[in-house]
């Protein structure tokens, strides 16, 4: 079992940057045989893949995203950030943290979902 906290997201101006965290506790990612994915969800829409990293730190994005936003990991703080550049209203969602066996694309194939955090980006 893992339980994952995010934080960080907040209200942030149009090109701004936020960092979101997401902690495990339980179990520590190294030791997890899962990735460790971000996904978001606006209202009135599915949730969506962002990013994910694999245990040997391969990292996928989706196009939305991709030269935005990074994600790493600090394993001597079992810790996963996903740093936000150049901020677009349209990434104004709940983020989520999940792990999964491989880089899951759909929600369906996540394993653990943390609580989410919210990112709200104005205009």
């Amino acid at each position: 079992q893992v339980q994952l906290v995010e934080s960080g997201g907040g209200l942030v101006q149009a090109g701004g940057s936020l960092r979101l965290s997401c902690a495990a506790s339980g179990r520590t990612f190294s030791a997890l045989a899962y990735a460790v994915v971000w996904f978001r969800q606006a209202p009135g829409k599915e949730r969506e893949f962002v990013v994910g990293i694999t245990r040997s730190d391969y990292t996928y994005y989706a196009v939305s995203v991709k030269g935005r936003f990074t994600i790493s990991r600090d394993n001597a703080k079992n810790t996963v950030y996903l740093q936000m550049n150049s901020l677009k209203p349209e990434d104004t969602a709940m983020y989520y943290c999940a792990v999964s066996r491989s880089v899951a694309r759909t929600p369906g194939a996540v394993d653990y979902w943390g609580q989410g955090t919210q990112v709200t980006v104005s205009s």
